[in-house]
């Protein structure tokens, strides 16, 4: 009895030990624009205790992987390549390893966004050069197939030169599935798409509903409230957040914020904009001048709390994108211009940045998935 006794203990323990090893790791994928010599998309591991990453694999000679998805069975990989011709690449994803599948053209130039349908079966891309949204159908292979529904936008607004015409800049799926929401810079538009998979086309363009943003504001990007009734559309532009109420495919403005204190004189440059898990606090980063990234506490019907706000020097210049892993402990930025990705621990009450001096060097990194 005694052997069996220690036998089954020691199983007990390396069970515990092994599921203890894994929860103390994650990955991360970053895309970077190549033109100072990246070699496309990097893949790391990421210590969630510590906080440091060690590269595992890098692509090879893939084009401005500037953002990517990954599959609900981190089987597979997508990434937009942003180039005047426009591309969608496949990959699957194997011991550590991306291999390439297939590229197919996106018919629009610099596509910027790529999401993924609730259902796995679908690829949505936007195209921002090319002002519009290119849908494709993702095989069980992981491939990809050409475009099947395209929808052009077309239209301008007030800054001459950055909404010269439709800048479409993100393709984000609801929290149910339901509708694609398309945040368009040079339309100052956000479009809401019924999305039905089963159809062809699934984008439903009669039944379309169309929000028009504060002229000149350069709506860019968007996160959803923890229960999916509120959105949060980071504008660019003029460096502010709108805030709506969401049900049904409508959307209501309860409320716009500034993302820089009132006395700031520089030239707005807002990027990306995530809830955080518990739902308690939103996070925008802001380039340009700024380098930062703000916290707005949220209040319980969704509004922000503006004079609440705490801005954090990102350590680098011209962060684009930022990663929230899921239990909520870290934030991941990638500062663009200076080649490194930051990595911040969150405290977990007040949802304050605190500096830990990880950094991970990698050129021109503009797009994080931890998974």
């Amino acid at each position: 009895m005694k052997q069996i006794y220690c036998g089954a203990f020691t199983a007990v323990t390396l069970i515990l030990f092994g599921l203890s090893s894994n929860a103390q790791t994650a990955n991360l994928i970053v895309g970077t624009y190549t033109q100072k010599g990246s070699k496309g998309i990097y893949l790391f591991q990421f210590d969630t205790a510590t906080g440091k990453a060690i590269e595992l694999s890098h692509t090879d000679n893939i084009s401005n992987p500037s953002f990517l998805a990954i599959t609900k069975d981190k089987q597979f990989v997508y990434s937009v390549n942003e180039n005047t011709a426009g591309g969608l690449s496949a990959f699957s994803l194997s011991n550590n390893k991306l291999k390439l599948i297939n590229q197919v053209a996106t018919k629009g130039a610099d596509p910027c966004y790529i999401s993924i349908s609730k259902d796995q079966k679908n690829i949505l891309v936007a195209n921002y050069s090319g002002g519009s949204i290119a849908q494709f159908y993702k095989f069980a292979d992981g491939r990809v197939s050409n475009v099947r529904q395209l929808i052009q936008h077309k239209g301008s607004s007030a800054n001459k030169v950055r909404q010269e015409k439709a800048h479409v800049h993100g393709s984000f799926f609801s929290p149910d599935g339901n509708y694609l929401l398309t945040p368009d810079l040079g339309m100052d538009q956000l479009a809401i798409y019924p999305f039905q998979s089963k159809n062809n086309p699934p984008l439903n363009i009669d039944k379309a509903k169309y929000i028009q943003t504060e002229a000149g504001a350069g709506p860019r990007h968007l996160s959803f409230s923890k229960n999916g009734n509120i959105l949060y559309l980071v504008e660019e532009l003029t460096g502010s957040v709108a805030v709506f109420q969401f049900k049904g495919g409508n959307a209501t403005l309860i409320q716009t914020v500034k993302t820089h204190p009132s006395n700031y004189n520089g030239s707005p440059g807002s990027a990306d904009i995530h809830v955080s898990p518990n739902g308690q606090f939103l996070y925008v980063s802001n380039r340009g001048e700024e380098n930062n990234i703000v916290k707005f506490p949220i209040l319980s019907n969704g509004k922000l709390v503006a004079e609440k706000a705490i801005y954090f020097p990102t350590q680098g210049s011209s962060p684009r994108n930022f990663t929230i892993s899921e239990d909520g402990k870290w934030l991941l930025v990638a500062n663009q211009n200076t080649d490194n990705i930051v990595v911040f621990k969150i405290n977990e009450s007040t949802g304050d940045l605190i500096v830990t001096g990880n950094s991970i060097k990698v050129s021109m990194p503009v797009c994080l998935v931890l998974f």
